[in-house]
């Protein structure tokens, strides 16, 4: 298989590593599997554009992004829209799809599983026809990152703690607003402080990841509304995994919604898989079932 790797040099660790000797270790370990990789290795601000390429390039079979959640985000939609296999090499700050991949974190040991696996097929999402591989959000979740991002940090530690800071931040005036869901004939009016809706229902982790990546189902969770107090003990139940147990989560599992925002401010936005975007009065989010071609990793002995 001839696979061109796009590694985003700005991207997580990607920034703190030797990534000439990386690529030059990918080479090696994708050659000993029987495979040519075709490495590119490009500044952030280039790296849609190569994807873009590559996917469209006749004599590539398949990509492998290296980055943060962002980079593999774009990486995912291109291969949904072109068929073509997509890699995911763990080189970000939170690598939530590589997570729901089972990936090892380590990053060649992540090669190794990758060139040694097998294509197959995953759900991704999309959110009025914007594809996502991991969550679409709104409210708590899209002020923590408007928050986080007039903070400065240069390394993932730096992200992480950024993101402490605007947890604090955000709880002194925690988001309130209304949200109407439907789906199939159902339809209910909720006063919440966020909205997450995943591909794929989440794990119980203190990072929450996809359970599977082929269940069908995407998983919407509301976070009732909620003040200071009540928002620093989700965050809490989050980092002990016991978000489910907050008495202010209710989750439900569908294939299709509509959220409509009655109350929509002109400024309001949602996150897409760390990014920000300009939030849409209405927004219809559908799973589309085992539409993504991956490179699935080799499972370990004993791994199920």
């Amino acid at each position: 298989m001839r696979i061109a790797a796009i590694l985003n040099r700005d991207g997580g660790s990607l920034r703190t590593i030797d990534v000439e000797a990386l690529a030059q270790r990918a080479a090696e370990i994708f050659a000993a599997n029987g495979h040519d990789l075709e490495i590119h290795l490009v500044k952030g601000k280039n790296v849609e554009r190569a994807l873009r390429a590559a996917a469209r390039n006749a004599r590539i079979d398949a990509t492998l992004a290296g980055g943060g959640d962002g980079t593999i985000s774009s990486a995912a939609a291109m291969a949904f829209e072109s068929g073509k296999p997509l890699a995911v090499l763990p080189a970000g700050t939170m690598n939530l799809f590589a997570r729901a991949l089972r990936l090892p974190p380590g990053l060649e040991e992540a090669l190794t599983a990758i060139a040694q696996g097998d294509v197959g097929y995953v759900d991704i999402a999309t959110a009025n026809g914007r594809p996502f591989v991991h969550q679409f959000g709104v409210g708590i979740h899209a002020r923590l990152v408007r928050i986080r991002e007039g903070m400065s940090y240069s390394s993932r530690f730096g992200k992480m703690f950024a993101s402490l800071r605007a947890i604090g931040a955000a709880a002194l005036n925690p988001p309130r607003f209304e949200v109407e869901l439907k789906s199939g004939s159902r339809t209910m009016t909720r006063t919440v402080s966020g909205v997450a809706v995943s591909n794929n229902p989440l794990d119980n982790g203190a990072i929450p990841v996809a359970e599977r990546l082929d269940s069908g189902l995407l998983g919407v969770y509301l976070a009732g509304p909620v003040g200071t107090t009540e928002l620093l003990t989700l965050a809490l139940d989050v980092l002990r995994g016991r978000w489910r147990d907050n008495p202010q989560v209710s989750e439900v599992e569908v294939s299709r919604i509509v959220l409509r925002f009655p109350q929509k401010k002109r400024n309001a936005y949602a996150v897409i898989d760390g990014e920000l975007v300009k939030l849409d009065r209405r927004v219809e989010l559908v799973l589309h079932h085992r539409a993504l071609p991956v490179l699935l990793p080799k499972k370990n002995e004993g791994q199920a």
